[in-house]
């Protein structure tokens, strides 16, 4: 079971993960993974950024929020809470110390990014197997770089699955049979050289699943604070519902093309595996959620839609194809873009261009490379032969073989055309469950809208979940 930042957010946020927590543990063996307090990894990525330009007074202002934070909860619920208290202290004196030594230096490593911004997980565990083990629940909190090895890519760190099986049957194990939940730590490894790791912003449920995975998991269940994947973002799409069940590979796209719910690399470990994942409502518990299984239901149709705001597309005006993928090669492994991730490529049908559509932090980097690469070449002018628009966003309709599914593609583009929304000709791109697109930004949510309702994508899942629940069809939705 993995918390997020929401549902340990705060001491009565607490209490619900812990009555949860303590109604499963009578059912079976259960491993806790909690990310910090809500906002706290935000403010400690502040802090160090606040310490690299030279403003150490306020880092040191976040950090005594911090404390004062931590403190309240810690007052709130526990009495005589002076041992945790003292481990607290400990941890933010730590993490205050490695950003006055960023401010000395005016430099933030990758290495000591990572360990002040994994502090929020390090202070929320012992915390919550602290309250757990106080209302009758044996339980202790576990620190993940004893649990997940991985490599040293500092901010985006990778698991060694055989080292980890081996640390979790060494380390879990053990407490698991003798009736002891443990707390662990999620967003955070250690390389086999025991350097701390992070896994990724929103990396505790990439954390829950690599655990699943090394300990043989019946299943994995992310407690947020909504009640599952849905159609749609229904901060666009008001009429967006909850998807009652879906594929590994569905999900995936979903999170990879802008669904907030699930961390991209999230599935990954227990697809070889087969390991179900439900997403579940920790301030809602008697909701169903969404069940995330190998092959998801048995039909052809669209589930959802989702779109991605941070986006820009690039245009390398070509007509030589070989040299175009020849200079991406060249430009991706570029030290200055190594960062960057292509979201989508497809020739173009007029001028022979190539486009890509990366995320837009990216985009400058990686276009920049890329004329480098053209530079030796005399011939190109190359203020024309790469482009870069950064007013753009992907638009993505996931579903079984959507792209294989008989005028499915000439329906979505029909819709948008009715409601005068252009689909940029130069970027569309496919793969078996999903079909993406590239609109105008400022046309994003209504792309969101119209592709929703050609679909009747909350019609159809009301009408799942009132089947589901019974001959009265009675169901509430909830929105957070």
């Amino acid at each position: 079971m993995k918390f997020g930042g929401t549902s340990v957010g705060n001491a009565d946020s607490i209490r619900k993960v812990v009555e949860i927590v303590r109604a499963a543990s009578g059912t079976g063996d259960i491993v806790v993974v909690v990310s910090a307090m809500a906002g706290v990894t935000d403010k400690l990525v502040k802090a160090a950024a606040h310490a690299e330009a030279g403003n150490r007074d306020a880092a040191l202002t976040i950090f005594a929020e911090l404390r004062k934070q931590h403190e309240g909860t810690l007052r709130t619920l526990l009495d005589s809470p002076e041992e945790l208290h003292a481990k607290m202290c400990e941890l933010l004196e730590g993490g205050d110390r490695l950003c006055e030594d960023t401010n000395r230096l005016r430099q933030l490593t990758p290495r000591v990014s990572d360990a002040i911004s994994s502090l929020g997980e390090r202070l929320s565990a012992p915390i919550i197997a602290e309250v757990l083990s106080r209302r009758g629940t044996p339980s202790k909190a576990i620190d993940a770089t004893e649990l997940i090895a991985t490599d040293s890519h500092h901010g985006a760190a990778d698991p060694h699955l055989d080292l980890t099986r081996q640390n979790c049957q060494i380390r879990l194990r053990p407490l698991l049979e003798q009736g002891i939940v443990p707390v662990v730590t999620g967003f955070i490894g250690a390389t086999t050289e025991t350097v701390l790791t992070t896994l990724g912003r929103g990396g505790s449920d990439y954390s829950a699943t690599i655990l699943a995975a090394a300990l043989d998991a019946d299943e994995v269940i992310i407690w947020t604070d909504v009640d599952g994947l849905m159609t749609a973002d229904p901060r666009a799409v008001p009429d967006a519902r909850t998807i009652s069940e879906i594929s590994y590979r569905e999900a995936t796209e979903l999170a990879y093309f802008g669904a907030k719910v699930l961390h991209p690399k999230t599935l990954r470990p227990v697809i070889q595996s087969r390991i179900p994942l439900q997403i579940r409502n920790t301030f809602s518990p008697e909701q169903a959620g969404t069940k995330i299984t190998p092959a998801g239901p048995a039909n052809v149709r669209v589930k959802a839609v989702a779109a991605l705001s941070d986006a820009a597309l690039i245009t390398v005006c070509s007509h030589d194809t070989v040299e175009v993928t020849q200079a991406l090669s060249h430009a991706l492994t570029d030290p200055s873009s190594s960062g960057a991730e292509v979201l989508l490529i497809s020739p173009a049908h007029a001028h022979n261009d190539t486009c890509l559509v990366v995320h837009s932090s990216a985009a400058e980097t990686l276009a920049n490379a890329l004329r480098r690469e053209f530079e030796p070449d005399a011939t190109h002018q190359q203020a024309e032969q790469v482009k870069v628009d950064s007013t753009v966003a992907v638009v993505t309709v996931v579903g079984q073989h959507v792209c294989t599914a008989s005028g499915l593609i000439d329906r979505v583009f029909s819709a948008l055309a009715k409601e005068n929304i252009n689909v940029l000709p130069l970027a569309q791109a496919a793969s078996e469950c999903n079909l993406s697109f590239v609109v105008a930004r400022r046309d994003v949510n209504a792309a969101l809208v119209t592709t929703h309702r050609e679909f009747q994508l909350g019609e159809f899942e009301s009408q799942s979940l009132a089947a589901s629940a019974g001959s009265n069809g009675s169901a509430t939705w909830l929105y957070e």
